[in-house]
């Protein structure tokens, strides 16, 4: 017989043990006693509504610190609602909650929600996010709320209760936005995938009444990668794009088997996980593993080192600002444009009567497009076998240094050398661009006209312009040594500047429209709100804003790399318009996988550039007439001034009120505006330039190297 001593030691081992539930049927009594559904306990522990049917039907548990917020909830109710007889102490009717089904849920934000969560559970209710449980030493607990603005918040979709991601831990645990933990059960991809789509509530709402429903992303840490079956890196790979598990590899053999399909891209960092949809009904997942490199530090600089919760919270806000991500920033940027201006849309077939997938106008359509000779490149399959010989279009970013012998005495014996940068300058030629959005015609000596997009073969070798100056129709700064191709922009501000422009022949466009309009307007909303929750905004004054910008990188990192991931997005999305070909084995005249998209559009990009570099030529040129002051370099949206002070306060133009004057740099946070981008000893920036080096490259100092298109 068993000693006292065993049997207490016995018992005091089951206590250690950790809390103990009362059984599922029993669980979902209580809450059904309590007047409580299921939805509404779900918003009570931060989790999802499928997760507390899980509870209670025995097919998961709860683990800390939901696991003894739940046992706190559910001792509560036993005390008033016992199993057999009258409630201990009957909750008075003042009190008791109303059902809240998530079909009917439209209307509060997360903030707004989780007041009510906590309504119906007093002396026992469930502890909130700052009283709860600390999580052992090995998992800290790091989830919290965004920063944002709640007029920024949008109304929770009944779909997607539980936002657009999560990032998965080794641990099952999901990590989703506003601070909700998932339990996630699955152990396999397989098992990941089918769980995201008929449990985790996540997803987001289209972007266009013609568009798709965002798929939800699923960011998969190291660990929770290994624990699935995926290597913890990829390896044996020169180039990065080439990354992708092997099609023998188990998992991608499992995802076969299950009768799961991954793209041409196949499992790489970013891997799209689908079945062909039934109806209207999207099946597809997006992984993204931090391990492999799926977040680039330059567009996301630090998300890979924070911790899931925070990983959440940095892909959440840009999810909730700009699109959910699919891929690279530059990626995202594309995406962006098509789900603001979708491809297609229902139109009724005046036959049948039935409703049919039609053109959506104010799109680029559904099939890629040739570009005009000029506007391609050598290689591209329609000008390659064409044998064309006419030129292209050189619309690119300034690249220009002022030749050093136009410097002042004066000019060179001030002490400092200024570097401003344009916020974002590409989104603010963007905004208001008439593009093509048909096939190009060709023309012969026609008229022009700067209200048609277009490509123009036109003789500028004519027009001289002051050499302290670069000249805006080419990207070097030089003048133009005989015909060239040009586009729309840059002959209308040739008008403009006053003089005749005759062309010898044009590729144009009959129709047109300002397909870029509702991504700038997205994309502007997006980097504000972000350089605001930063302490950047529109009230401040220059001096204040100044100050702003030179520490607003450590007011937030989460939120300064979303702003990174914004910025990325603009650039990458205007590059992504004209990819070039890929990889060792391409030859020229064959087609590659980016000219087969109707985005690919080399034209729009030109455009783009052309207006950008034209805005800068004219508010150097009104710099000029107003300051009399010359740049010593422009690079893409960078321009470098000699200044008498370390602070652009002291030679921009201001007038006698105090406000800057408008045509000319001016600071600020919205797009089109500049910013410090760094300040050098004057002598430094001549004796760069002297060595044949663009000052406005490394003005900021040390190694930093200015990307263009920022």
């Amino acid at each position: 017989m068993a000693s006292e001593e065993e049997l207490f030691a016995n018992v005091d081992a089951l206590l250690e043990e950790e809390p103990q539930l009362p059984p599922p049927a029993e669980r979902a009594r209580l809450r059904d006693a309590a007047g409580i559904t299921q939805a509404r306990l779900a918003l009570a522990l931060k989790t999802s509504t499928q997760t507390v049917k899980n509870y209670e039907n025995g097919r998961s548990e709860p683990k800390s610190p939901r696991l003894e917020a739940y046992q706190r909830l559910l001792k509560g109710w036993a005390e008033k609602y016992p199993a057999h007889g009258v409630p201990a102490a009957a909750p008075a009717p003042a009190a008791t909650p109303q059902p809240q089904a998530p079909a009917t849920f439209t209307g509060p934000t997360p903030e707004a929600a989780e007041p009510q969560a906590a309504a119906p559970v007093e002396a026992p209710a469930a502890p909130a996010a700052s009283e709860r449980p600390a999580r052992p030493a090995a998992r800290p607990a790091t989830s919290r709320r965004p920063a944002a603005k709640k007029a920024a918040v949008p109304a929770v979709d009944p779909r997607f209760p539980h936002g657009p991601l999560a990032v998965l831990d080794g641990d099952g645990s999901a990590y989703g936005v506003d601070g909700i933990v998932l339990d996630c059960p699955a152990t396999t991809v397989v098992e990941l995938v089918e769980w995201t789509l008929k449990e985790s509530g996540l997803g987001a709402p289209k972007l266009h009444r013609n568009g798709k429903d965002s798929d939800p992303l699923i960011v998969l840490t190291a660990a929770a990668a290994m624990k699935l079956g995926l290597p913890e890196r990829l390896e044996g790979f020169q180039e990065r794009r080439s990354l992708r598990l092997d099609e023998d590899h188990p998992v991608v053999k499992q995802i076969t088997k299950a009768k799961w399909q991954l793209t041409q891209r196949g499992f790489g960092p970013w891997a799209r996980i689908y079945r062909k949809a039934t109806g209207s009904q999207r099946q597809c997942v997006q992984l993204a593993i931090l391990s492999w490199d799926a977040l680039d530090s330059r567009s996301w600089p630090g998300v890979s080192e924070m911790e899931p919760a925070d990983v959440a919270r940095v892909l959440g806000v840009y999810a909730q600002r700009v699109i959910t991500p699919r891929g690279g920033t530059a990626v995202n940027g594309l995406e962006l444009m098509t789900a603001l201006r979708p491809p297609t849309r229902p139109v009724r077939d005046e036959e049948t009567g039935n409703w049919v997938s039609g053109h959506n106008p104010g799109s680029l359509g559904t099939e890629p497009m040739d570009p005009a000779p000029p506007e391609g490149q050598p290689e591209h399959p329609a000008i390659y076998h064409s044998g064309w010989k006419g030129g292209f279009l050189k619309e690119e970013a300034y690249q220009w240094v002022r030749p050093v012998a136009t410097l002042t005495d004066e000019e060179c014996l001030l002490p400092f050398a200024v570097g401003l940068d344009l916020n974002t300058a590409f989104l603010a030629a963007a905004s208001r661009l008439a593009v093509g959005l048909s096939a190009p015609d060709h023309f012969h000596s026609p008229k022009f006209n700067p209200k048609i997009p277009g490509s123009w073969l036109v003789d500028l070798s004519h027009i001289e312009l002051d050499p302290r100056l670069p000249s805006p129709f080419t990207p070097t700064g030089e003048r133009p040594t005989g015909p060239a191709w040009y586009q729309t922009h840059t002959l209308a501000y040739a008008q403009e500047l006053g003089y005749d422009v005759h062309p010898i022949e044009a590729y144009l466009r009959r129709e047109t429209g300002a397909y870029l309009d509702p991504w700038h307007d997205r994309l502007k909303t997006a980097y504000v709100d972000t350089l605001a929750d930063l302490g950047v905004t529109k009230d401040l004054t220059d001096a204040e804003f100044l100050a702003a910008m030179e520490q607003h990188k450590q007011v937030d990192p989460a939120m300064a790399a979303v702003l990174a991931a914004i910025k990325g997005t603009i650039k990458g999305g205007i590059g992504k318009l004209f990819e070039n070909p890929q990889g060792k084995g391409y030859k020229d005249g064959d087609p590659w996988p980016a000219m087969q998209r109707p985005t690919w559009r080399p034209d729009i990009r030109a455009a783009v550039i052309s207006k950008a570099r034209v805005n800068m030529h004219r508010k150097l040129r009104n710099m000029a007439a107003m300051t009399g002051m010359f740049p010593l370099a422009v690079l893409s949206d960078c321009v470098v001034y000699p200044s008498p002070s370390a602070s652009p306060i002291d030679f921009l133009p201001y007038a006698a009120s105090g406000k800057p004057q408008t045509g000319a740099f001016r600071l600020g946070p919205t797009p089109g505006l500049a910013k410090l981008e760094g300040v050098q000893e004057m002598s430094w920036a001549v004796d760069v330039m002297e060595k044949g080096f663009n000052p406005a490259r490394y003005i900021k100092g040390g190694d930093a190297v200015l990307e263009d298109g920022e």
